[in-house]
Parts: structure tokens; sequence; C-alpha cells
């Protein structure tokens, strides 16, 4: 793996099952002592001489772990990988499961980035994503995270709420915004298959919003965060712009999947990669822990992408982003003359408004993200 790698700790733990999320957790929280015993076998077996820059803690919720196990936790990765000085240190955080002095004990502990998962800042909203807590408790964490002492904060939003409105989505950006965080992530409400809320769009019990609100949701929040002072680099991300060009407060663990950089994840569930070559652990806890138990890696399944899915996702990841598709970058990677193999869907997508092209690269438009899908085929058709 090349240096500066970027690490992924899975906290598989939840109070609560939100309805519309996939990710893998568990509310079953007397396995927590085992977990741990077994993530620091696994970080143990993973050992290596390769350097870190980035560390993130996600979930589940990691914020059901104390600060002292987290801070145990980061000492015993800084005994097994190189950290470089400066690394981003970065940790998931719902506001129904901390305090004062839970954040500063966070920040003791090592972590200098807190993403705060607010979603909405309307008790309506919160209620149907079966949030544990209340808009009023999300803006508490947020002042309180400032007080500890964290100068880089994210909130992730979600629109495409049944029911939302324009007027309430704009007030929730308008909240996020007065809260001055460095980061804020506006993510479109998935309906992702088997989920209770999936099951209850499939029985007619709930209705998504149809294609045109979430395109004016969208739009609404690049004009709106970009009117307030932060960059669109990503298709759900934005970063506050900081007088200091040097300082970087882009997700940097996250700028490494979308660039397809090396990752090695650790818990039930969590992926690594180094291309290109995928692999993932158990999708089970239970699996995860009788694996490391018996001395070997919890490792499900390897996967080696070939050319033409190693070219798929380096498309769709790099037009993603608000840099776009770099022609000497992918042509180093692919041997290959981009402009010329893809000149039919660049000529067709500028001409579509989806792209702007130029002789280094070609960058998504607003109107190209909202279409990303329909892009990627067009580029797709002709490998």
């Amino acid at each position: 793996m090349p240096d500066w790698a970027g690490l992924y700790i899975h906290i598989p733990f939840c109070i609560k099952k939100c309805p519309y999320c996939d990710f893998y957790s568990t509310v079953d929280l007397s396995l927590k002592n085992d977990f741990l015993k077994s993530l620091n076998r696994e970080i143990i077996l993973r050992k290596t001489s390769h350097s870190i820059d980035t560390l993130y803690f996600g979930g589940g919720t990691p914020s059901l772990f104390e600060p002292e196990i987290i801070k145990t936790i980061i000492e015993s990765l800084m005994n097994s990988f190189h950290f470089s000085l400066g690394s981003e240190i970065s940790m998931e955080v719902n506001p129904g499961t901390v305090d004062s002095d839970r954040l500063a004990g966070y920040k003791k502990a090592g972590i200098n980035r807190i993403n705060i998962g607010v979603q909405s800042f309307h008790d309506r909203n919160l209620n149907f994503l079966g949030r544990i807590h209340s808009a009023e408790s999300a803006r508490h964490a947020l002042l309180n995270a400032r007080k500890a002492g964290f100068e880089n904060i994210g909130i992730d939003l979600i629109y495409g709420i049944p029911e939302q409105t324009k007027a309430n989505w704009l007030q929730d950006l308008e909240a996020a915004e007065a809260m001055q965080p460095e980061h804020i992530a506006c993510y479109m409400l998935t309906w992702e298959q088997n989920t209770p809320l999936f099951i209850q769009r499939s029985q007619g019990l709930v209705t998504a919003p149809d294609d045109q609100v979430l395109a004016d949701f969208f739009i609404m929040a690049n004009e709106f965060l970009q009117n307030h002072g932060y960059e669109h680099y990503e298709i759900s991300n934005f970063v506050r712009i900081s007088k200091n060009s040097s300082l970087n407060l882009r997700s940097r663990h996250n700028c490494k999947y979308w660039s397809l950089k090396p990752y090695m994840g650790f818990g039930p569930a969590a992926h690594s990669f180094e291309a290109p070559q995928r692999s993932w652990n158990h999708y089970s806890l239970k699996r995860y822990i009788e694996d490391l138990q018996a001395g070997h890696l919890p490792v499900a399944e390897v996967e080696t992408l070939n050319r033409e899915e190693s070219m798929t996702e380096a498309l769709y990841l790099g037009l993603r982003q608000s840099t776009g598709i770099i022609y000497d970058k992918f042509n180093n990677r692919f041997q290959m003359d981009f402009q010329s193999f893809f000149n039919k869907p660049l000529t067709l997508l500028q001409e579509d408004a989806c792209l702007t092209v130029s002789s280094t690269g070609c960058i998504p438009t607003l109107r190209g993200w909202q279409f990303l899908d329909s892009i990627i085929h067009q580029f797709l058709a002709v490998l």
C-alpha cells in the first residue's frame, strides 16, 4: 500500500436503528467489550509500516463510546501505523449522545475534526427519520463542540423528506449556516432496499418527493451556501472558504474515497481499497468477533477490479467532484487519450450544458450534477 493512506473504523452500535439507514449496525450494546477486544486484534493483525494521514470513526454511532475508549483506539492505531504530522482525525457524533464534557473529552482524546449528524433543525423531520435527538439538542451539540475547542466542525443535513417544503429546507440551510460550521454535507434521502422506510413506500404509506422537487432542493442548497461563503466541492459537500488559502477544511478522508486513494477499514462491514483490489469485512458482528478470536482477519470477500470497472469508478467518482476529470491523470492511469476516446459524449454533454470541457479536463456543471447517472451512462456506452 502506498504511503499516506486513510484508516476507517466502523463502530457498529446504535441506540436505535433509523428507518432509512442501511449501514451495518446493531442495538445489542452488550457486545461492546467483545467488539473492542476484536478491534484491537484486527489492528494488530493489519499492522504495517505504511504512513497514515487520515483516520475516520464512522458507524453506527461512534459517540456511544466514551472519550477514554476512543483515545485507547487511537493510541492502538498509532502504535501500529505511522501517522503524519497534522493528520486529520475525524469522528461522527449523534447529538443525542453527547454533552459538553463528552465533546471536550473527544477533543482531548485526539479528535480534531467532528461531524455532527444533525439531519434537520425541524423536529417533525427528525421524528420522521427516527432520530433520537431534537432540533434543540442539535444546536446545543454544535455550540458545545465549538466551546470544546473544535475548529473543524461538519454538519450533515438531509433533504427530500416526505412533506418537506422549500421553505422548510431553506430554514434548515439558514440554521446550519448560522452555526458557522467549516463543512456542510447535504444528502438526498435515499430509499435503500429492505430498510423500513423503503418498505413503507412500497406499501404506499409514504410518498417520495418527485424529481423536480429534489432538483429544486439541490439547487437551493447550492445557491444559498455559495452565497454564504461555502464552496460546492463535491456533489453533496460544501466547505467554508477560508481566508487562509493554505488551510484545507475539506473532508480529507472522504476525498480519498472520491480520488481512489488507498484506505483500510476496521470493524464489521468495513471496506478497504488499494487499486485495483477491494475487500470488505463480514456484515455480522458475531462473525467478525469469531474470526478474530480464531486469530485471522474477518474478510468476507476480495475483488479485483478489471480495467473497465476501474475506469467506471474513476469516471463516476471524478465527476462527483468540482475538479472533474483531469485528462493527464486519467490518461496516465489507463494509458489512453481521454479526449479522443470519449470525444462523442464530451461533445454531446457540453452541448447539453452538463459539462464544461477544456483542453485539460472536463468539469460537471450544476445541471450535470443533477443528471450524473445519465452522464455516466453516456460515457460507459463508449466502453
